[in-house]
Protein backbone atom coordinates (compact mmCIF):
# COMPACT_ATOMS: atom_id res chain seq x y z
CA UNK A 1 0.00 0.00 0.00
CA UNK A 2 1.60 3.38 -0.60
CA UNK A 3 2.64 5.37 2.03
CA UNK A 4 0.45 8.19 2.68
CA UNK A 5 2.16 11.55 2.81
CA UNK A 6 3.88 12.71 6.15
CA UNK A 7 3.85 16.41 7.33
CA UNK A 8 6.94 18.53 5.53
CA UNK A 9 7.16 22.06 6.66
CA UNK A 10 4.11 22.84 4.96
CA UNK A 11 3.04 24.05 8.08
CA UNK A 12 0.18 25.54 10.12
CA UNK A 13 0.99 28.79 9.91
CA UNK A 14 2.61 30.96 7.01
CA UNK A 15 5.24 33.78 7.57
CA UNK A 16 4.48 36.95 7.58
CA UNK A 17 6.04 39.09 4.26
CA UNK A 18 6.58 42.79 4.40
CA UNK A 19 4.32 44.25 1.25
CA UNK A 20 4.15 47.52 0.70
CA UNK A 21 0.58 48.56 1.32
CA UNK A 22 -0.27 45.26 2.59
CA UNK A 23 -0.47 43.77 6.23
CA UNK A 24 1.75 41.34 7.10
CA UNK A 25 1.22 38.08 7.49
CA UNK A 26 -0.39 35.78 9.59
CA UNK A 27 1.34 36.46 13.17
CA UNK A 28 -1.81 38.31 14.05
CA UNK A 29 -1.34 41.74 13.56
CA UNK A 30 -3.20 43.75 15.93
CA UNK A 31 -6.78 43.78 15.47
CA UNK A 32 -8.48 47.03 17.06
CA UNK A 33 -10.36 45.36 20.09
CA UNK A 34 -14.08 46.07 21.21
CA UNK A 35 -14.86 47.65 24.78
CA UNK A 36 -11.57 44.90 26.33
CA UNK A 37 -11.40 41.93 24.16
CA UNK A 38 -10.89 40.51 20.59
CA UNK A 39 -11.64 36.97 22.00
CA UNK A 40 -13.46 36.30 25.43
CA UNK A 41 -10.28 36.89 27.49
CA UNK A 42 -9.35 39.91 30.65
CA UNK A 43 -8.92 43.24 29.19
CA UNK A 44 -6.18 45.68 29.53
CA UNK A 45 -4.95 44.87 33.28
CA UNK A 46 -8.63 43.26 33.66
CA UNK A 47 -8.93 41.08 36.55
CA UNK A 48 -12.12 39.35 37.74
CA UNK A 49 -12.34 38.97 41.51
CA UNK A 50 -12.04 35.61 42.55
CA UNK A 51 -15.29 33.54 42.63
CA UNK A 52 -15.19 33.67 46.61
CA UNK A 53 -14.32 37.23 47.46
CA UNK A 54 -17.09 40.27 47.10
CA UNK A 55 -16.83 43.92 48.60
CA UNK A 56 -19.65 45.70 48.70
CA UNK A 57 -19.63 49.72 47.00
CA UNK A 58 -22.04 50.82 49.34
CA UNK A 59 -21.32 53.02 52.27
CA UNK A 60 -23.30 53.15 55.40
CA UNK A 61 -23.12 55.75 58.21
CA UNK A 62 -20.02 57.73 56.27
CA UNK A 63 -17.63 54.04 57.00
CA UNK A 64 -17.36 51.70 54.17
CA UNK A 65 -19.11 48.21 54.39
CA UNK A 66 -17.18 45.47 53.16
CA UNK A 67 -18.21 41.67 52.40
CA UNK A 68 -17.08 38.20 53.50
CA UNK A 69 -14.96 36.18 51.57
CA UNK A 70 -15.79 32.62 52.01
CA UNK A 71 -13.37 30.39 50.41
CA UNK A 72 -13.80 26.66 51.60
CA UNK A 73 -13.79 25.15 53.81
CA UNK A 74 -12.90 28.02 56.09
CA UNK A 75 -13.87 31.33 56.12
CA UNK A 76 -11.86 34.17 55.31
CA UNK A 77 -11.28 37.26 57.30
CA UNK A 78 -13.17 39.91 56.87
CA UNK A 79 -10.86 42.63 56.32
CA UNK A 80 -12.57 45.88 56.11
CA UNK A 81 -10.77 49.64 56.93
CA UNK A 82 -11.38 49.53 60.27
CA UNK A 83 -9.05 49.43 63.22
CA UNK A 84 -7.51 45.83 63.84
CA UNK A 85 -9.93 44.45 66.64
CA UNK A 86 -7.97 43.35 69.87
CA UNK A 87 -6.35 40.60 69.44
CA UNK A 88 -5.91 40.81 65.85
CA UNK A 89 -2.91 39.43 63.95
CA UNK A 90 -1.08 40.98 61.11
CA UNK A 91 -3.12 42.70 58.61
CA UNK A 92 -5.98 43.41 61.46
CA UNK A 93 -6.69 39.59 60.86
CA UNK A 94 -7.46 36.86 62.80
CA UNK A 95 -4.86 34.76 64.24
CA UNK A 96 -6.74 31.67 62.91
CA UNK A 97 -6.48 33.02 59.56
CA UNK A 98 -2.13 33.04 59.45
CA UNK A 99 -0.79 30.94 57.22
CA UNK A 100 -3.27 31.57 54.48
CA UNK A 101 -1.33 34.05 52.71
CA UNK A 102 1.96 33.41 53.87
CA UNK A 103 3.82 36.21 51.67
CA UNK A 104 1.71 39.09 53.50
CA UNK A 105 0.86 37.15 57.21
CA UNK A 106 3.93 36.25 58.45
CA UNK A 107 5.31 37.81 61.24
CA UNK A 108 7.32 40.53 60.24
CA UNK A 109 6.88 39.83 56.79
CA UNK A 110 6.58 43.09 54.59
CA UNK A 111 3.77 42.53 52.34
CA UNK A 112 1.35 45.07 49.71
CA UNK A 113 -1.57 45.35 51.95
CA UNK A 114 -3.55 47.37 49.35
CA UNK A 115 -2.80 44.50 46.77
CA UNK A 116 -3.51 42.14 49.36
CA UNK A 117 -7.29 43.85 49.60
CA UNK A 118 -7.55 43.95 45.99
CA UNK A 119 -6.64 40.33 45.42
CA UNK A 120 -9.19 38.91 48.16
CA UNK A 121 -12.21 40.98 46.58
CA UNK A 122 -12.25 43.57 49.28
CA UNK A 123 -12.03 46.87 46.68
CA UNK A 124 -12.91 50.16 49.21
CA UNK A 125 -9.92 48.85 51.67
CA UNK A 126 -7.66 48.38 48.57
CA UNK A 127 -8.97 51.81 47.63
CA UNK A 128 -8.41 53.02 50.99
CA UNK A 129 -4.74 51.98 51.08
CA UNK A 130 -3.85 52.93 47.86
CA UNK A 131 -4.92 56.18 48.32
CA UNK A 132 -2.89 56.33 51.66
CA UNK A 133 0.36 55.59 49.71
CA UNK A 134 -0.42 57.77 47.13
CA UNK A 135 -0.41 61.22 49.70
CA UNK A 136 2.66 59.73 51.59
CA UNK A 137 4.68 58.79 49.02
CA UNK A 138 3.30 59.64 45.73
CA UNK A 139 3.41 56.03 44.97
CA UNK A 140 3.12 55.30 40.81
CA UNK A 141 2.51 51.43 42.14
CA UNK A 142 -0.82 52.82 43.95
CA UNK A 143 -1.84 54.99 41.65
CA UNK A 144 -2.22 52.38 39.48
CA UNK A 145 -4.06 50.10 41.18
CA UNK A 146 -6.50 53.41 41.98
CA UNK A 147 -6.79 53.48 38.15
CA UNK A 148 -7.77 50.37 37.91
CA UNK A 149 -10.19 50.20 40.41
CA UNK A 150 -12.06 53.25 38.40
CA UNK A 151 -11.56 51.39 35.18
CA UNK A 152 -13.69 48.30 36.31
CA UNK A 153 -15.87 50.13 38.88
CA UNK A 154 -14.81 47.69 41.45
CA UNK A 155 -15.44 49.14 45.22
CA UNK A 156 -16.52 52.48 43.68
CA UNK A 157 -18.63 53.52 40.42
CA UNK A 158 -17.08 53.14 37.22
CA UNK A 159 -15.66 56.01 35.76
CA UNK A 160 -13.51 55.83 33.10
CA UNK A 161 -12.55 59.92 33.09
CA UNK A 162 -11.15 58.93 36.56
CA UNK A 163 -9.11 56.10 35.53
CA UNK A 164 -7.13 58.10 32.55
CA UNK A 165 -6.50 61.01 35.03
CA UNK A 166 -5.20 58.01 37.43
CA UNK A 167 -3.35 56.26 34.98
CA UNK A 168 -1.88 59.51 33.57
CA UNK A 169 -0.47 60.20 36.84
CA UNK A 170 0.84 56.94 37.34
CA UNK A 171 2.37 56.88 34.39
CA UNK A 172 3.82 60.54 34.36
CA UNK A 173 5.22 58.97 37.79
CA UNK A 174 7.15 56.61 35.76
CA UNK A 175 4.50 53.16 36.07
CA UNK A 176 5.45 50.87 33.21
CA UNK A 177 1.79 49.32 33.56
CA UNK A 178 -0.11 52.53 33.56
CA UNK A 179 1.36 53.11 30.29
CA UNK A 180 0.74 50.08 28.83
CA UNK A 181 -3.38 50.48 30.09
CA UNK A 182 -3.05 53.67 27.52
CA UNK A 183 -1.63 52.29 25.23
CA UNK A 184 -4.32 49.99 25.08
CA UNK A 185 -6.89 52.24 25.65
CA UNK A 186 -5.60 54.35 23.02
CA UNK A 187 -5.06 51.18 20.67
CA UNK A 188 -8.46 50.78 21.17
CA UNK A 189 -10.62 53.93 21.55
CA UNK A 190 -11.62 52.79 24.92
CA UNK A 191 -12.34 55.71 26.79
CA UNK A 192 -10.60 57.68 24.40
CA UNK A 193 -10.47 58.36 20.43
CA UNK A 194 -8.94 55.57 19.36
CA UNK A 195 -4.77 56.21 18.45
CA UNK A 196 -2.34 54.06 16.98
CA UNK A 197 0.39 56.59 17.10
CA UNK A 198 -0.52 56.95 20.92
CA UNK A 199 -0.55 53.60 21.60
CA UNK A 200 2.81 52.82 19.80
CA UNK A 201 4.11 55.74 22.40
CA UNK A 202 2.85 54.54 25.12
CA UNK A 203 3.63 50.63 24.49
CA UNK A 204 7.42 52.21 23.47
CA UNK A 205 7.66 53.84 27.05
CA UNK A 206 6.31 50.66 28.90
CA UNK A 207 8.56 48.46 26.74
CA UNK A 208 12.12 50.28 27.39
CA UNK A 209 11.10 49.74 30.62
CA UNK A 210 10.84 45.97 30.03
CA UNK A 211 7.52 45.62 30.01
CA UNK A 212 7.11 41.96 28.07
CA UNK A 213 3.13 42.84 26.83
CA UNK A 214 3.81 46.13 25.47
CA UNK A 215 6.73 45.40 23.60
CA UNK A 216 4.95 42.73 21.74
CA UNK A 217 1.74 44.78 21.39
CA UNK A 218 4.61 47.54 19.75
CA UNK A 219 6.43 44.29 17.55
CA UNK A 220 2.70 44.17 16.56
CA UNK A 221 2.11 47.74 15.39
CA UNK A 222 5.51 47.68 13.26
CA UNK A 223 4.24 44.28 11.04
CA UNK A 224 0.59 45.72 10.95
CA UNK A 225 2.73 48.99 9.43
CA UNK A 226 -1.30 50.33 9.18
CA UNK A 227 -0.86 54.20 11.15
CA UNK A 228 2.91 52.97 12.04
CA UNK A 229 4.89 52.62 9.22
CA UNK A 230 5.72 49.22 9.01
CA UNK A 231 9.34 47.65 10.14
CA UNK A 232 10.13 44.02 10.14
CA UNK A 233 13.29 44.45 11.65
CA UNK A 234 11.86 46.99 14.71
CA UNK A 235 8.81 44.14 15.13
CA UNK A 236 11.62 41.41 14.89
CA UNK A 237 13.47 43.81 18.25
CA UNK A 238 10.27 44.12 20.55
CA UNK A 239 9.18 40.13 19.88
CA UNK A 240 12.70 39.67 21.19
CA UNK A 241 12.43 41.58 24.03
CA UNK A 242 9.12 39.85 25.18
CA UNK A 243 10.51 36.68 23.77
CA UNK A 244 12.68 37.11 26.54
CA UNK A 245 10.04 37.60 29.27
CA UNK A 246 8.25 34.42 28.00
CA UNK A 247 5.43 35.58 26.65
CA UNK A 248 4.88 32.44 24.07
CA UNK A 249 2.62 34.45 21.46
CA UNK A 250 6.30 36.59 21.15
CA UNK A 251 8.46 33.67 21.28
CA UNK A 252 6.31 32.09 18.34
CA UNK A 253 6.23 35.43 16.23
CA UNK A 254 9.89 35.84 16.18
CA UNK A 255 10.28 32.44 15.60
CA UNK A 256 7.94 32.59 12.57
CA UNK A 257 10.35 35.47 11.35
CA UNK A 258 13.82 33.68 12.39
CA UNK A 259 12.29 30.86 9.96
CA UNK A 260 11.49 32.96 6.85
CA UNK A 261 14.23 35.38 7.11
CA UNK A 262 12.07 38.36 7.53
CA UNK A 263 13.34 41.54 8.81
CA UNK A 264 15.86 39.53 10.10
CA UNK A 265 18.80 36.87 9.15
CA UNK A 266 17.42 33.75 8.31
CA UNK A 267 18.19 31.06 11.67
CA UNK A 268 16.17 28.19 11.56
CA UNK A 269 17.96 26.60 14.45
CA UNK A 270 16.95 30.07 16.41
CA UNK A 271 13.18 29.37 14.84
CA UNK A 272 13.18 26.00 16.14
CA UNK A 273 14.77 27.23 19.87
CA UNK A 274 12.09 30.01 20.11
CA UNK A 275 9.19 27.34 18.36
CA UNK A 276 10.05 24.89 21.24
CA UNK A 277 9.61 27.28 24.21
CA UNK A 278 6.50 28.54 22.76
CA UNK A 279 5.40 25.44 23.09
CA UNK A 280 6.20 24.07 25.86
CA UNK A 281 4.51 27.29 26.92
CA UNK A 282 1.05 25.87 25.49
CA UNK A 283 1.32 27.67 22.55
CA UNK A 284 -1.20 25.31 20.43
CA UNK A 285 0.31 26.78 17.12
CA UNK A 286 3.58 26.68 18.21
CA UNK A 287 2.77 22.83 19.32
CA UNK A 288 2.31 21.99 15.17
CA UNK A 289 5.07 24.45 14.00
CA UNK A 290 7.31 22.57 16.12
CA UNK A 291 5.93 19.16 15.61
CA UNK A 292 6.51 19.74 11.67
CA UNK A 293 10.20 20.98 12.63
CA UNK A 294 10.84 17.82 14.59
CA UNK A 295 9.51 15.18 11.96
CA UNK A 296 11.45 16.46 9.15
CA UNK A 297 14.79 17.37 11.65
CA UNK A 298 14.23 21.17 10.24
CA UNK A 299 16.69 22.98 12.89
CA UNK A 300 16.09 20.03 15.57
CA UNK A 301 17.36 16.48 15.16
CA UNK A 302 14.54 14.41 13.23
CA UNK A 303 12.43 12.87 15.91
CA UNK A 304 8.89 10.86 14.07
CA UNK A 305 7.67 9.85 18.16
CA UNK A 306 8.11 13.43 19.95
CA UNK A 307 6.50 14.68 16.74
CA UNK A 308 3.87 12.46 17.12
CA UNK A 309 3.72 13.02 20.92
CA UNK A 310 3.12 16.81 19.91
CA UNK A 311 0.69 16.56 17.51
CA UNK A 312 -1.35 14.70 19.60
CA UNK A 313 -0.95 17.02 22.00
CA UNK A 314 -2.58 19.74 19.75
CA UNK A 315 -4.81 17.96 18.53
CA UNK A 316 -6.69 17.57 21.93
CA UNK A 317 -6.22 21.02 22.25
CA UNK A 318 -8.76 21.63 19.46
CA UNK A 319 -6.18 21.72 16.79
CA UNK A 320 -7.55 21.08 13.21
CA UNK A 321 -3.88 21.21 11.72
CA UNK A 322 -2.60 18.61 14.42
CA UNK A 323 -5.80 16.59 13.96
CA UNK A 324 -5.31 16.35 10.19
CA UNK A 325 -1.55 15.63 10.97
CA UNK A 326 -1.83 12.83 13.72
CA UNK A 327 -4.33 10.96 11.78
CA UNK A 328 -2.02 10.73 8.47
CA UNK A 329 0.92 9.41 10.99
CA UNK A 330 -2.10 6.84 12.72
CA UNK A 331 -2.62 5.78 9.04
CA UNK A 332 0.95 5.21 8.16
CA UNK A 333 2.00 4.02 11.05
CA UNK A 334 5.35 6.95 11.55
CA UNK A 335 6.23 7.65 15.14
CA UNK A 336 3.07 5.85 16.56
CA UNK A 337 1.33 2.54 16.18
CA UNK A 338 -0.46 2.19 12.81
CA UNK A 339 -4.19 2.35 13.78
CA UNK A 340 -6.25 3.00 10.80
CA UNK A 341 -9.57 3.51 12.84
CA UNK A 342 -8.43 6.10 14.98
CA UNK A 343 -6.98 8.03 12.09
CA UNK A 344 -10.23 8.33 10.34
CA UNK A 345 -11.95 9.23 13.95
CA UNK A 346 -9.25 12.22 13.79
CA UNK A 347 -9.25 12.61 10.52
CA UNK A 348 -13.05 13.05 10.88
CA UNK A 349 -13.32 15.55 14.04
CA UNK A 350 -10.71 17.43 11.66
CA UNK A 351 -13.19 17.38 8.76
CA UNK A 352 -15.83 19.20 11.37
CA UNK A 353 -13.50 22.09 11.93
CA UNK A 354 -13.47 22.54 8.24
CA UNK A 355 -10.09 20.96 7.49
CA UNK A 356 -10.59 17.86 4.54
CA UNK A 357 -8.19 15.37 3.49
CA UNK A 358 -9.24 13.44 -0.01
CA UNK A 359 -6.26 11.19 1.09
CA UNK A 360 -7.60 10.03 4.92
CA UNK A 361 -10.95 10.13 2.60
CA UNK A 362 -9.70 6.80 1.38
CA UNK A 363 -8.68 5.10 4.33
CA UNK A 364 -11.99 5.63 5.82
CA UNK A 365 -13.46 4.04 2.44
CA UNK A 366 -11.15 0.75 3.17
CA UNK A 367 -12.54 0.22 6.55
CA UNK A 368 -15.24 -2.35 7.59
CA UNK A 369 -18.85 -1.18 8.01
CA UNK A 370 -17.76 -2.03 11.59
CA UNK A 371 -14.87 0.24 11.72
CA UNK A 372 -16.32 2.58 10.34
CA UNK A 373 -18.81 3.04 12.78
CA UNK A 374 -16.58 2.70 15.25
CA UNK A 375 -14.16 5.32 14.21
CA UNK A 376 -17.33 7.58 13.97
CA UNK A 377 -18.39 6.85 17.21
CA UNK A 378 -15.34 7.47 18.42
CA UNK A 379 -15.05 11.15 16.48
CA UNK A 380 -18.55 12.08 17.79
CA UNK A 381 -17.69 11.20 21.34
CA UNK A 382 -14.09 12.90 21.42
CA UNK A 383 -15.47 15.73 19.24
CA UNK A 384 -17.88 16.42 22.16
CA UNK A 385 -15.07 16.89 24.61
CA UNK A 386 -12.53 18.39 22.81
CA UNK A 387 -11.93 22.23 22.60
CA UNK A 388 -12.28 24.03 19.62
CA UNK A 389 -8.89 26.77 18.96
CA UNK A 390 -10.71 27.79 15.83
CA UNK A 391 -10.47 27.11 11.66
CA UNK A 392 -7.57 25.78 9.91
CA UNK A 393 -7.56 28.38 7.64
CA UNK A 394 -8.59 31.64 7.46
CA UNK A 395 -7.40 35.95 8.34
CA UNK A 396 -5.13 35.62 11.16
CA UNK A 397 -7.06 35.92 14.42
CA UNK A 398 -4.16 37.24 17.05
CA UNK A 399 -3.94 40.29 18.60
CA UNK A 400 -2.89 42.88 21.44
CA UNK A 401 -1.69 41.16 23.90
CA UNK A 402 -3.75 42.07 27.37
CA UNK A 403 -1.85 41.89 31.24
CA UNK A 404 -4.17 41.07 34.35
CA UNK A 405 -3.14 41.88 38.07
CA UNK A 406 -0.62 38.73 39.49
CA UNK A 407 1.84 38.70 41.97
CA UNK A 408 3.10 40.99 44.83
CA UNK A 409 2.23 44.30 43.72
CA UNK A 410 -0.72 46.62 43.56
CA UNK A 411 -0.40 46.92 39.87
CA UNK A 412 -0.89 45.45 36.90
CA UNK A 413 1.26 42.15 35.68
CA UNK A 414 4.05 42.96 33.36
CA UNK A 415 3.25 39.20 32.24
CA UNK A 416 0.42 38.35 31.55
CA UNK A 417 -1.22 35.56 33.33
CA UNK A 418 -2.28 32.39 30.96
CA UNK A 419 -6.06 32.94 31.39
CA UNK A 420 -5.87 36.17 29.42
CA UNK A 421 -3.53 35.59 26.24
CA UNK A 422 -5.01 35.96 23.26
CA UNK A 423 -6.29 33.62 20.39
CA UNK A 424 -3.08 32.03 18.53
CA UNK A 425 -3.56 33.08 15.05
CA UNK A 426 -5.48 30.62 12.61
CA UNK A 427 -3.28 28.44 10.79
CA UNK A 428 -2.62 28.58 6.76
CA UNK A 429 -4.43 25.44 5.13
CA UNK A 430 -1.76 23.00 4.55
CA UNK A 431 -0.75 21.76 0.96
CA UNK A 432 -0.10 18.31 0.01
CA UNK A 433 2.52 17.30 1.34
CA UNK A 434 5.22 14.82 0.02
CA UNK A 435 6.95 11.86 2.08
Amino acid sequence: MRQPPAPTEASGARAPRARPGRTAGAIAAVALLSGLAIAPQAGPARAQPPAHATDSAKAKNGKASSGKATPAPSTAPKADASSPAAGAGALGLPPGTLGHFPQLDTAGAKGDIAYGAYQRGFYITALQAALKRVKADNDPVAMTLVAELYNHGFGVPHDQKAAIDWYHKAATAGSADAQFALGLMALTGNGMTANEEEAAKMFRQAAEKGHGAAAYNLGLLYMQGRKVRQDMPKAAHWFELAAEKDLEDAQYALAVLLKAGNGVDRDVPGAAQLMGRAAKLGHVTAQVEFAIMQFNGMGVPKDEAAAAALFRKAALAGNAIAQNRYARLLSAGRGTAQDPVAAVSWHLMAKSRGLGDPMLDGVADKLSPEDRRKAEDQARRWGAELPSTGAPAGPPQGGARQAAPAGNAAKPASKPAAQTKPSAPAAAKPAPATP
